[in-house]
């Protein structure tokens, strides 16, 4: 009668057992290297695609609408917010087809940058910020910018759209574009720091 594996260990030692060590696949091992490089590669295509979106929905969309506005700059143009005559022109200049071309490109272009921009800024600071405390303030920022963007494209839209003009509305949309720009830049500049702040970081001790 044949022995069970445990009869054979018993009279024979485990040599007996058949037991084998575990098989290894190294081709998939993964050093910090290999992982960090994977991230960068991620970042690089994340702020490349923010680069060309801002660069299409704010550079070059928002400024051919212009030829559909008598010349009259976009409200998402405006940096430090617009005006209740500035509003009545463009509405008087723009009809239904103009209207409809900004808002598509606003839920197009400008929902894809500000989404897109807000993830990558997200990335860089968790790849370079150790401190939790410090790596969640940073992140309101970029989080806070694709929030308010989003809400001043839909306020934009509104505001141009409505039967009549609500001097209430044009401020609401005024000061969300205003404080979309400034969270931009804020954004940007915690970007910044996440960078310094990753440069500075001692590397790890290699092992032997």
């Amino acid at each position: 009668m044949a022995k069970t594996p445990a009869q054979r260990a018993a009279l024979h030692g485990k040599a007996a057992t058949g037991a084998r060590a575990p098989l290894v696949n190294t081709s998939t091992s993964r050093t910090p290297a290999k992982a960090q490089g994977n991230a960068n590669l991620i970042l690089i295509a994340g702020s490349v695609a923010s680069l060309f979106l801002f660069a299409y929905f704010h550079l070059l969309t928002l400024n051919q609408m212009k030829d559909l506005a008598d010349g009259l700059a976009m409200p998402q143009s405006f940096v430090f917010g617009f005006g209740t005559d500035h509003v009545e022109a463009l509405r008087l200049a723009m009809n239904a087809d103009a209207l409809g071309q900004l808002n598509y490109v606003g839920k197009t272009a400008g929902t894809l940058f500000a989404l897109i921009f807000a993830i990558t800024a997200l990335t860089v600071i968790a790849s370079n910020v150790a401190k939790k405390a410090l790596r969640w303030t940073l992140w309101v920022l970029p989080l806070a910018f694709a929030a308010i963007s989003l809400w001043a494209n839909a306020a934009v839209d509104s505001m141009l759209g409505a039967e009549t003009l609500d001097s209430g509305a044009v401020s609401l949309a005024s000061g969300l574009v205003t404080a979309s720009w400034m969270l931009l830049i804020a954004s940007l500049l915690a970007i910044g720091v996440a960078l310094f702040l990753g440069r500075t970081k001692k590397p790890a001790p290699e092992q032997a």
